[in-house]
């Protein structure tokens, strides 16, 4: 192959590794479960102290990570990760969508960064939470809590 052939071809690669790195490709990027040092994404457990602990996910994708989980009545922990590289996001009860307002949220979750809130949940029902940055992106999600 002659030396441009070569510069010519080598020049296409570099083109498609970087706009496949840019994310149009559509693929998993920044979807990957959370640490496997614990249970799947969603997944309620109790722990010792009884508290019932979720752990949800978001990403630069502008979705929550499982968006929707279901908890019996009593205390909840939960956990958000935002494994996204670029994008802020922040997680609340989605204000007047629920049986019984649940205050706790998280105003600001930068890229890389996990938090956690404490609240009880009393009355059972559906309840909404959002992203409230990204509510125009259809940034939603429901916690069911059973009767």
């Amino acid at each position: 192959m002659s030396r441009r052939g070569g510069a010519l071809l080598a020049g296409g690669v570099l083109a498609v590794t970087v706009l496949t790195g840019c994310g149009g490709g559509g693929g998993t990027a920044g979807q990957e479960a959370a640490p496997s040092s614990g249970p799947a994404l969603g997944t309620v457990t109790t722990a010792p102290d009884g508290v019932q602990e979720v752990t949800l996910q978001t990403q630069d994708d502008y979705v929550f990570t499982p968006s929707t989980f279901t908890v019996a009545p009593g205390p909840v922990r939960l956990t958000v990760v935002n494994v996204a590289e670029q994008m802020t996001h922040n997680f609340r009860f989605t204000p007047d969508d629920g049986p019984a307002p649940i205050d706790p949220e998280i105003p600001l979750l930068t890229p890389g960064e996990t938090r956690t809130v404490e609240f009880t949940a009393t009355t059972p029902g559906e309840y909404g939470f959002e992203c409230s940055f990204h509510t125009q992106l259809q940034q939603f999600g429901t916690m069911t809590v059973s009767g």
